[in-house]
């Protein structure tokens, strides 16, 4: 069975006939010289590489419906590409060059003749080779949903002296994304053969609004060591014709797009007018978000360097805390909808006594809420530490300030500062106990997201540039690449984009922060079940970062 489209999910089955006039249609549904409605108004193409490879003898085509309950554009050719094979098997495929430009020509990888690949005993990923979401299953378990393996092919559909890249950086800072750029470049010069790469910049704006500069190993040899990007970055600025023009009018095959959940959505879109307009353009994602909130992926690079970094402000807020008599340290972090730095920050440090995320709920005033805590911590210790992320409480603060519904540039609500508003808090509710407090607040954001990737993160960076090198050489396009049960894995736009990953605090990992903290969990029997109800199928666990959870929460 093969899905198409995007969206939430409404079946509609088409059984195989063998149909004339064909044009488009997705990559795998040639076997045993039988096609199978592709669902384009009769258009029809026969598969070129034949990639389906369930044994079940009666297939058929599922149409996913967009969540008005109207049948995606089928003009748009694909965009998802399931493939279902025994034993509960399901394969989310990513689009190839082929499956709307005929007759493309491959070649063989020139990585077999390069030196340095010589003492590999395997150079090339099989194609059959896919990675398995989920590591945890029972006996009887389903096999579930597979991601194909990233890695170099055998055939490319790229030669080297065709090929013209371009790298883009969009949003916010993280570390790691000069390290990004760096493997990106040094990764088609060293690997492939490419001369013509370019560095659009700051972000998407600069496809059109600015100046481009000319990438070689030699000019990005050391930039991994600097934060920030050498490209500039920039939120909003996503002018799909625009963009596409400028592809087009430059000659670019080849566009790496580095962002985080935003700036993929907008690589979906590029990648959905290249092929309205049939041309032949790899478009790849690289996902960047410091809050490590993109789903189906293990981690996103720069987030261990963030919770490396956190141990900075969080010792500092301590020293400061048990150095005066009633100190409180409170320290703000990252995390807009998600905490796992704040949470990760915690675990590592172990002199944190109170971690709020927003994925948790809490209160300040009565029984069990946050200010009786923090009583009787000081009259314990004499002091206490408090890390919040920055998304924790904003209901809170939203019920006490007048707040409005205002966005940045790339659609995020802009956040209240958590931080200050609960300080003051603090402040207001001791001086009513007439309990004198000396509370210092940290804010350590910008100066995280400005630092050097770590050698973890720098590591990761160059084994994501380089999937992305090998998926765009062998003709993939309209993917991001990222960790999966700790492979390398290319895994369709639309599952990177369809839901955030968050701390499940049913969880075990989150669990554990309790224990260590001794904090109450503000969350009563009958919300902790609301919660677990709510929660979605595929959050993660972070019992390990590469586990996804059962789908009752837990492992």
């Amino acid at each position: 069975m093969v899905t198409l489209c995007g969206g939430s999910v409404r079946e509609t089955s088409f059984r195989g006939s063998f149909l004339s006039n064909y044009k488009y249609a997705p990559r795998g549904l040639l076997k045993q010289g039988r096609i199978l409605d592709c669902l384009s108004n009769g258009n029809q193409e026969k598969d070129p590489r034949g990639f389906l490879s369930s044994s079940s003898s009666s297939s058929s085509i599922r149409v996913r419906h967009s969540p008005s309950g109207k049948k995606m554009d089928l003009g748009r050719k694909f965009f998802a590409k399931v493939i279902k094979g025994d034993g509960g098997y399901v394969l989310e495929d990513i689009p190839h060059l082929t499956d709307f430009i005929p007759n493309l020509t491959s070649h063989t990888n020139p990585l077999q003749d390069n030196p340095a690949y010589s003492v590999v005993k395997q150079y090339f990923v099989d194609m059959d080779d896919t990675v398995a979401q989920r590591v945890l299953v029972r006996k009887n378990s389903p096999r579930g949903t597979h991601f194909r393996r990233a890695g170099p092919r055998q055939q490319v559909y790229f030669e080297s002296d065709e090929v013209h890249a371009c790298i883009v950086t969009c949003g916010g800072l993280c570390p790691g994304l000069n390290t990004v750029i760096r493997e990106i470049v040094c990764g088609l010069s060293y690997m492939y053969g490419v001369t013509r790469i370019l560095g659009i910049e700051g972000g998407y704006k600069g496809f059109y609004a600015r100046n481009t500069i000319a990438l070689t190993p030699k000019y990005v040899n050391d930039i991994h060591k600097r934060g920030g990007t050498i490209l500039g970055t920039s939120r909003g600025g996503h002018d799909t014709a625009k963009i596409v023009d400028s592809i087009q009018d430059r000659g670019i095959n080849q566009v790496y797009i580095i962002g985080g959940d935003g700036t993929q959505k907008g690589a979906f879109v590029i990648f959905e007018e290249l092929v309205k307009r049939g041309l032949k353009v790899s478009v790849v994602g690289i996902p960047k978000t410091i809050d490590n909130d993109i789903a189906v992926i293990d981690r996103s690079f720069g987030f261990d360097t963030a919770v490396e970094e956190a141990q900075r402000a969080i010792n500092a807020a301590h020293v400061e805390a048990e150095s005066f008599e009633n100190g409180i340290g409170v320290v703000k972090l990252m995390g807009r909808n998600s905490g796992f730095i704040a949470m990760y920050a915690t675990l590592a440090n172990r002199d944190v006594d109170c971690c709020l995320i927003p994925e948790s709920p809490f209160y300040l005033e009565g029984h069990g809420g946050l200010f009786e805590f923090m009583e009787k911590r000081l009259k314990e210790n004499g002091h206490m530490v408090i890390v919040v992320a920055e998304g924790a409480g904003q209901e809170l603060i939203q019920e006490t300030l007048r707040s409005s519904d205002s966005k940045d540039a790339s659609g995020n609500k802009l956040l209240l500062d958590v931080g200050l508003w609960l300080s003051q808090k603090i402040k207001e509710h001791f001086a009513k106990k007439k309990m004198v407090i000396n509370l210092k607040y940290i804010d350590p954001t910008y100066m995280i997201r400005a630092v050097p990737a770590n050698a973890a993160d720098n590591v990761y960076c160059t084994l994501l540039a380089q999937s992305a090198v090998h998926g765009a050489m062998a003709g993939f396009t309209g993917f991001t690449v990222g960790l999966v049960n700790g492979r390398q894995s290319y895994i369709p736009f639309y599952r990177a984009t369809e839901s955030q990953r968050k701390v499940v605090i049913t969880d075990r990992m989150w669990a554990r922060l309790l224990s260590s903290t001794h904090q109450p969990s503000f969350l009563n029997d009958e919300l902790a079940v609301e919660h677990d109800e709510t929660e979605p199928v595929d959050s993660y666990t972070a019992d390990d970062m590469s586990s996804p959870v059962a789908e009752n929460g837990s492992v």
